[in-house]
């Protein structure tokens, strides 16, 4: 988490960098708070991949521009024309503050720096391309070129958006949650293993790191679902309830709580067992896989 703070801190302009006004909306909701998770999954899994121990040099910039794309992601949810929220990680949201229109820049220029930092990555040009590849295909809609991957994170807001209002089914309730949060999370770890085998990945480990970022994020959203029907507003740092008075598709609304986080548990256990070749190596992917399941927040 520390090694993305700084890697942000360096990498996004000052506040007192011209024009000022996108610059601090910029900060203010990268800076205010979040638990780093797509940083930390993208390094430990670098470091798994690398085989060494150590992080491979450069890859904190590498998690600091997921992190901005996730950031750019939660500014333009928070909009009134989507979710219309005023809070976001305990503080008052980016249009709350700097009004709608710096909010809707401020979510463009962090995407359109996190493709910048992506490019200047110490990595072989391959490997960037790779990489540039693949967390653009899992922003997207699913359509692009030569892409057999299921709709990213924008088509699943737009399924999300049609869907308010529907009874949700199982079909329905998986696949906003697959694209709009699991495709993140999922190239967080592809890419970080991309980087870290430096040209060097095998298609096993790159469809193993898949299936542990699907099943992982997934389970993530799960967790987000029930937490938003059990905890309180100062307990999330968002506002509760949202979901459930949006007759949104979520996963308890179909299976139930209970059900619910049976279903992330053993999500859970089968992305451990896609990692089981890369040994204790593993462990620390592993250890964030659990957190993902029995956080309270």
């Amino acid at each position: 988490m520390q090694l993305a703070d700084a890697a942000l801190e360096r990498l996004l302009p000052s506040p007192d960098t011209q024009p000022h006004s996108i610059h601090r909306a910029m900060r203010h909701s990268t800076f205010a708070g979040g638990k780093r998770l797509r940083p930390i999954l993208c390094m430990e899994a670098a470091r798994m991949v690398a085989g060494t121990g150590e992080l491979p040099a450069g890859v904190a910039d590498l998690g600091a521009a997921l992190e901005m794309v996730h950031t750019y992601s939660l500014i333009h949810d928070d909009l009134p024309a989507l979710d219309n929220d005023d809070l976001r990680r305990g503080k008052p949201t980016c249009h709350v503050v700097f009004g709608e229109a710096i909010a809707i820049l401020a979510g463009d220029a962090l995407q359109t720096l996190a493709f910048q930092t992506i490019a200047a990555l110490p990595a072989p040009p391959a490997t960037t391309v790779a990489i540039l590849r693949e967390i653009a295909l899992a922003i997207g809609t699913g359509v692009g070129v030569h892409s057999t991957l299921p709709p990213g994170m924008i088509g699943g807001q737009v399924v999300d958006i049609e869907s308010e209002g529907i009874a949700p089914t199982a079909e329905l309730v998986e696949s906003i949650h697959r694209a709009k949060t699991g495709a993140l999370i999922t190239t967080s770890i592809v890419s970080g293993g991309l980087y870290g085998a430096a040209g060097r990945e095998t298609a096993d480990t790159h469809a193993r790191l898949r299936t542990f970022g699907e099943d992982a994020g997934l389970a993530f959203q799960i967790i987000d679902d029930v937490l938003d029907m059990t905890q309180s507003s100062e307990e999330l740092g968002k506002t509760a309830g949202k979901d459930t008075a949006s007759i949104k598709a979520t996963w308890p609304a179909v299976f139930g709580i209970e059900r619910s986080i049976r279903d992330a548990d053993q999500l859970i256990a089968s992305a451990f067992a896609a990692l089981e070749p890369f040994g204790t190596a593993a462990d620390p992917l592993k250890a964030l896989a659990q957190y993902l399941v029995e956080r309270k927040h």
